[in-house]
């Protein structure tokens, strides 16, 4: 079995890139702090429409989808799941509210994360919720000609249960004892959690979880108010590349992980700097015309509705489409294109 340390990592020079994602998530997380002071009421409105927006982009990535309004149902208003996309729904929004508001009562071990796996699927009739896979996984590909191609194989079952234990030790002696930059220890956890592989089902919604729970525990509460899983969702391939660049080699140890710290590095990053656009955009109470015309002029170049509903998520998409047609109207933008391929271009 390949062995689990941090040494490697604890004693690597960090290229300019690495430390450049670093330096700058620690000065958002300031400005996070601050804004957290001044305006804790309107920052509050965020909390509950980054919830709808993780658990939906975190579903949708895996192919689990259902309509706008029975997401905001499902995960504001938490009624019942009607069918198994909307079951394993809950089940995300259940696992994600735990880590929102227990957070620090939730140690990194294989017993609590085999507790998350258990309530992710505390909806559907899944004998194997809570429990390790019990069969050999593959992570794999489907080409466009039909053909399937085998990418990386995880660690085979009996292996997984060790497996899990010690990359949770790990974790907790480089977090306890302050070897390792926090927010590359976190990075190396998720990617090594991925590349065991250890359910049968849910592997990527439970590395998701795992991020924001991570996250929180080393005090970077951005998950709280922008959506992670939606920045994921909105570049998956990245996700996809950065992953695979980073499996190769990893039974035998000698696998390079740093593709992958820089894409969620990157992701975390993207998002923080989100957190403070939006608080632009809530600082003060404006009506949904000018709150529309203040997101549309912080974009550059042709953007769509929903760039400009990722900087507005406290609307309703009647109301951002209502006041993207009045600028329009007004001569403010410029709509190019029709239903799926509209984009806008703003003109003043």
């Amino acid at each position: 079995m390949r062995a689990f340390n941090y040494s490697k990592y604890r004693e690597q020079k960090w290229d300019s890139e690495v430390l450049g994602l670093v330096a700058a998530i620690y000065k958002e997380a300031g400005k996070q702090e601050l804004y957290l002071k001044q305006r804790p009421d309107e920052l509050e409105k965020l909390v509950e429409i980054a919830r709808i927006q993780s658990t939906e982009s975190s579903n949708a990535i895996e192919g689990i989808v259902t309509t706008d309004t029975r997401i905001r149902q499902l995960v504001a208003e938490k009624i019942a799941p009607r069918n198994r996309s909307e079951q394993e729904i809950a089940g995300y929004r259940d696992a994600l509210s735990v880590i929102h508001e227990s957070f620090d009562a939730i140690p990194v071990t294989r017993n609590y994360i085999l507790q998350l796996h258990k309530i992710l699927y505390s909806h559907t009739n899944n004998p194997l919720a809570g429990q390790t896979k019990n069969v050999q996984n593959y992570i794999s590909a489907t080409y466009p000609d039909g053909h399937a191609e085998i990418l990386f194989t995880p660690l085979p079952p009996f292996e997984t249960p060790d497996a899990l234990d010690r990359i949770c030790e790990e974790y907790d002696r480089v977090i306890g004892n302050l070897e390792l930059e926090p927010l590359i220890a976190i990075s190396v956890f998720v990617h090594d959690f991925l590349c065991i592989h250890p359910f049968n089902d849910g592997n990527g919604r439970m590395s998701r979880l795992l991020t924001t729970l991570l996250l929180y525990r080393s005090g970077f509460q951005v998950g709280r108010y922008v959506s992670l899983e939606a920045k994921i969702a909105k570049n998956k391939d990245l996700y996809y590349e950065a992953l695979g660049a980073s499996q190769h080699g990893w039974h035998a140890g000698d696998d390079d992980a740093v593709p992958f710290i820089k894409y969620l590095l990157g992701t975390i990053l993207a998002a923080y700097r989100d957190f403070a656009d939006r608080f632009a955009l809530v600082e003060q109470k404006r009506s949904a015309l000018e709150t529309v015309r203040l997101a549309t002029q912080q974009k550059l170049g042709r953007f769509t509705k929903q760039d400009v509903r990722d900087l507005c998520p406290a609307l309703s998409l009647s109301s951002v489409e209502g006041a993207l047609r009045h600028l329009v109207a007004n001569g403010e933008l410029r709509r190019e294109g029709k239903g799926k391929n509209t984009k806008y271009l703003r003109i003043k």
